[in-house]
């Protein structure tokens, strides 16, 4: 069964395929995908960095559970070393997208991976500088414990105005007659 959305154009005898990616960062958006020249996919132009975008496994299961991938990026400009350097780049959004060009030049893409970026690791040996960058799917956040004090500095960090626990220590001990 294929699924909905993805390009009709992997079920033409000859095509071109590739990868995109988007790395969000507080001062912009790096947007990259393993060809030459510049596509456009939606209203974003994408930044081709040649065959240097490695990719690993993208996983999914019938269970509901949280599967990362690793983006490696080698050979890129100066502009995403910079964001790797400077930005604060954790819990970013990050999306990947498969795509075809026909041949008529039509770009069509299915996104296949959305998540956040998690760690970083960048390896320079002189000549060139390779990106590792591990995203976490958006479904870690269920796994997340949620810590809650249900105090009254707790509470008013949600709702500033909200002065319902302030009695709490108040009728600690109080004692109720219920006639």
């Amino acid at each position: 069964m294929a699924r909905t959305g993805v390009p009709s154009a992997f079920s033409d005898t000859e095509l071109t395929a590739f990868f995109a990616v988007d790395l969000v960062f507080d001062s912009g958006a790096a947007y990259l995908w393993n060809g030459i020249g510049d596509i456009t996919i939606g209203s974003n132009t994408y930044t081709g960095s040649g065959s240097v975008i490695g990719i690993s496994a993208v996983e999914e299961d019938a269970q509901i559970s949280a599967k990362g991938i690793t983006v490696t990026l080698s050979g890129i400009t100066s502009t995403v070393i910079s964001y790797a350097l400077n930005e604060n780049y954790q819990g970013r959004p990050l999306k990947l997208y498969v795509g075809t060009i026909a041949s008529d030049g039509t770009v069509s893409s299915y996104m296949i991976f959305s998540g956040l970026m998690d760690v970083m690791t960048i390896v320079e040996d002189g000549e060139t500088c390779t990106i590792a960058i591990a995203a976490e799917n958006r479904l870690i956040d269920l796994e997340r414990a949620r810590v809650r004090r249900y105090t009254s500095e707790d509470q008013k960090q949600l709702h500033s105005s909200d002065n319902g626990f302030d009695f709490v220590a108040s009728i600690q001990e109080q004692q109720i007659d219920w006639k």
